[in-house]
């Protein structure tokens, strides 16, 4: 029981609505009058050059007409069923509007883009970054790293606190008094999960206020008062108040480290950068489990593992005041000199004039405060859609429940400690982060969404094999295992990270924090929903049923990415928010 409730936290690495048919695929807002095809060698093949005339970038953007007083101030229930009417003619007119955008045919004059940079050197926003297309090392990343590093520790202490009660929990329930209780040892636990679903809430308003920066140096304080109060508990309200502490303050960082490193970070990287949030987590997870080995033969350990988790919550209050803050965030709030700094200082100097006009253009139609109303008109309701359907996807893919039977699989090959199980599952997952971070702006994120799920189905179909069929038990414990660790690994390879990623990248400045939050506030929910039935599904259909299950679902989000999701690769955010912005040079409102 203490493995499943502690697991079921694990899902977001790395947080409702779901309606396939009104998240309208976003590419078709990519209309080619506002698009222009990148240079390609005249002599490419005629597929590549198709392809290539979907990597654009975008010159002098058509104007964007603001919405007249009149226009504000309809109610959002009449913007909303406006939209739902116009809902079937644009089903309609998609796959029309598709064939445009991918029949764009390239121009033949131009010069072919260097590609021969580690990185992904065809992309705008970033620059060349380094020597990346003259052969020699690609080191433009080195500017930014130390910022977003910074930030992404605090989805090392989002991992910490996910494995810390792994262990100790059943000396934590002795000396408190709830010993034998597993409704209040799980509690313990998912009261952590309460409180990163009001966090997440309240995410969009701290960072509307305050900008990434400051708000990260905030939330530190719950992360901090909650970790000293779980380490100095001696009842049970002490040590829930505190792990409820805790989780606002995770709450909050599973929204915002996502968000920073997709505005802080240049196009070029911002996809590699962005693997820091799972990478992150997954060194957190393996900390806390190494950490608590010793808690097997020392009730007291415990103690010690809470104190430690103040550190990393120090060290971000300290490192973010050397960090930078978001350049998208002060030009919001009209400090466009600070966000020119911050432009010159990360990226390179070829890129800041192009940067920085894109990044007022956009400001530039954003003349008042968002509301949370807004995400119920296009375009921000089909972005809003489909984050919360990737996360609602992500959760009833089982990844809550793998994680929890994980343990069980290793224990039936002899490996009994389920510390050690839990660390094999995050050194797995650790791996798939790394690969991650080497493939997402060369492979692109689409790719590797639709390729992680189509993995986590296969190895969902191998355990179910070697369950459902009268096979040697060493093939089955063999099976058992290669599926365990294949979903882990998969998992980590794109459906983790690439979730986290995409979601800001095709949300508007204007919405960006309010789409996040929505997000991950459906994420929490999902979570908590599928950690608490697994164990009674289990029961009643079995678990090669359950299994079954997960991979349909795993099969049915590949589906949905290759349907619905717009490569956002080598784009800045500012392109992508234009292309997807419903004033076009045919239809300005």
């Amino acid at each position: 029981m203490k493995s499943h409730r502690e697991n079921r936290s694990a899902a977001n690495t790395g947080p409702g609505a779901f309606c396939l048919l009104a998240a309208l695929p976003l590419r078709a807002r990519l209309s080619p009058a506002r698009r222009i095809a990148p240079s390609v060698p005249s002599a490419m093949p005629p597929p590549l050059a198709a392809a290539a005339a979907l990597l654009v970038v975008p010159v002098s953007p058509a104007p964007r007409v603001r919405l007249g007083p009149s226009r504000r101030a309809r109610p959002a229930a009449v913007r909303a069923a406006a939209a739902l009417r116009a809902l079937p003619r644009r089903l309609e007119l998609w796959p029309q509007r598709l064939a445009a955008v991918e029949s764009t045919p390239p121009p033949s004059s131009a010069p072919a883009p260097d590609s021969s940079s580690g990185l992904d050197a065809g992309s705008g926003g970033g620059g060349s970054g380094g020597d990346g297309g003259r052969g020699g090392a690609d080191l433009g990343w080195l500017k930014v790293f130390p910022h977003v590093l910074t930030a992404s520790m605090a989805n090392f202490l989002f991992g910490y606190h996910i494995g810390v009660m792994n262990g100790p929990i059943e000396g934590i329930a002795r000396e408190l008094g709830f010993q034998g209780n597993p409704f209040l040892q799980g509690l313990v636990v998912s009261i952590f999960i309460v409180g990163a679903f009001f966090g997440s809430l309240g995410s969009s308003a701290l960072v509307d206020k305050f900008g990434c920066k400051r708000t990260l140096q905030i939330d530190s304080i719950p992360l901090i008062i909650g970790a000293l109060l779980s380490a100095q508990a001696d009842s049970l309200d002490e040590m829930l108040l505190g792990r409820f502490l805790v989780g606002i303050g995770i709450g909050v960082n599973t929204v915002l480290v996502p968000l920073y490193i997709s505005e802080v970070a240049p196009t070029k990287y911002r996809g590699s950068l962005g693997t820091l949030c799972q990478i992150g987590t997954c060194l957190g997870i393996i900390g806390a489990l190494s950490l608590g080995i010793p808690s097997e033969s020392d009730l007291h350990w415990w103690r010690t593992m809470l104190y430690a988790a103040c550190i990393p919550g120090f060290l971000i209050v300290v490192g973010m005041q050397f960090a930078v803050e978001s350049p998208r965030w002060l030009a919001k709030v009209g400090r466009f000199d600070d966000a020119r700094k911050v432009v010159e200082s990360l990226w390179e100097p070829s890129e800041v004039d192009k940067s920085m006009e894109e990044i007022k253009a956009v400001v530039a139609n954003d003349d008042s405060q968002s509301s949370w109303s807004e995400l119920l008109v296009e375009p921000h309701n089909r972005v809003a859609l489909i984050g919360g359907s990737l996360f609602f996807l992500q959760q009833f893919a089982g990844i809550n429940g793998v994680l929890y039977f994980s343990s069980l699989t290793f224990r039936d090959v002899g490996i009994t400690s389920g510390a050690l199980a839990s660390l094999y599952v995050g050194i797995t997952n650790f791996g798939g982060a790394l690969v991650a971070s080497n493939l997402m702006d060369k492979q692109g994120r689409k790719k590797l969404l639709i390729g992680s799920y189509l993995g986590m189905a296969l190895a969902m179909f191998l355990i179910v094999c070697g369950i459902s069929f009268p096979l040697d038990e060493g093939v089955v414990h063999s099976l058992s295992i290669a599926g365990t660790l294949l979903y882990i690994f998969t998992f980590a390879l794109g459906a983790g990270p690439v979730t986290g990623i995409i979601i800001p990248e095709l949300s508007s400045a204007r919405t960006r924090s309010k789409v996040m939050g929505f997000s991950f506030t459906v994420h929490w929910i999902c979570n908590f929903l599928v950690g608490l039935y697994f164990l009674e599904l289990v029961n009643k259909f079995g678990v090669g049923a359950v299994y079954a299950g997960f991979g349909g679902v795993s099969l049915l989000t590949a589906l949905f990415a290759y349907k619905f999701i717009v490569e956002t690769k080598g784009r800045s955010l500012e392109e992508i928010e234009m292309s997807l912005s419903p004033a076009t040079p045919g239809k300005q409102e």
